[in-house]
C-alpha cells in the first residue's frame, strides 16, 4: 500500500501550538467556552489542545468527548452494527461557545450528526469546528472547519491516517493512503 506523509511530528505540535494561540486569542479566558471531541478520533487531539492551553495559560477548560453514532444518517445503512464509543460531558453547553474538535474533516456527516447529538446538552451560543485535516472536495453537507491544519486533495480512493505515539506508533504522523481493492 503506498502512503505518502503529509505532516509529521514537527509541523503536528506547530499545528496544536497554533490552533492554542488562535483559541486563546478568540475566547481569552475561556469563561463562555467548552471544547468537545468527537469520538473515535477527536478526543486525541483535544487531550493535546487541552494540555497546551493549560501550559500556555494556567488556564482549565471545560471539555468533553461526544458521540455522535446514533445521530448519523447512515446508522441504519451498515450492513453490521457500529459501536459507540462514551460521550463523557459533565456540563451544560446552553449559552456557551462550542468548539468542535476532530483529526479529519471529510464529508461532514460526523459533524452534522455531532451538532444533533450534542443538542441534548443545550443550545449552544455558538459552535466552531477544529479539524488537523480539511478534506477540502470530498463534502456532503456545507460544512467548513473555523480552525484547520492543513487543507488536502484527495480522491475517493485515498484515506487520511492520523497516528500518535500515544497510540504505540513511532511517531505522531499523518499520512496519505491508497485504500486496499
Amino acid at each position: 500500500m503506498h502512503k505518502r506523509l503529509i505532516l509529521d511530528q514537527k509541523h503536528i505540535d506547530i499545528i496544536l501550538r497554533r490552533f492554542c494561540y488562535q483559541l486563546i486569542e478568540n475566547h481569552d479566558n475561556f469563561e463562555n467556552t467548552v471544547l468537545l471531541g468527537l469520538q473515535p478520533r477527536g478526543p486525541v487531539v483535544l487531550n493535546k489542545i487541552i494540555a497546551i492551553i493549560k501550559e500556555i495559560t494556567g488556564i482549565d477548560v471545560p471539555f468533553g468527548y461526544l458521540d455522535a453514532t446514533f445521530h448519523r444518517d447512515d446508522f441504519r445503512r451498515r450492513d453490521f452494527p457500529l459501536k459507540a464509543n462514551e460521550t463523557k460531558i459533565n456540563f451544560l453547553i446552553e449559552g456557551k461557545k462550542v468548539i468542535l474538535v476532530d483529526d479529519v474533516l471529510y464529508k461532514g456527516r460526523s459533524v452534522r450528526a455531532a451538532m444533533d447529538a450534542m443538542i441534548a446538552f443545550g443550545r449552544p451560543a455558538k459552535v466552531e469546528l477544529m479539524v488537523l485535516v480539511d478534506r477540502k472536495f470530498t463534502r456532503d453537507y456545507p460544512i467548513m472547519p473555523d480552525y484547520y491544519g492543513m487543507k488536502v486533495n484527495t480522491l475517493e480512493s485515498q484515506y487520511v491516517v492520523v497516528e500518535w505515539k500515544d497510540q504505540g506508533l513511532e511517531e505522531n504522523a499523518i499520512w496519505i493512503t491508497e485504500k486496499a481493492h
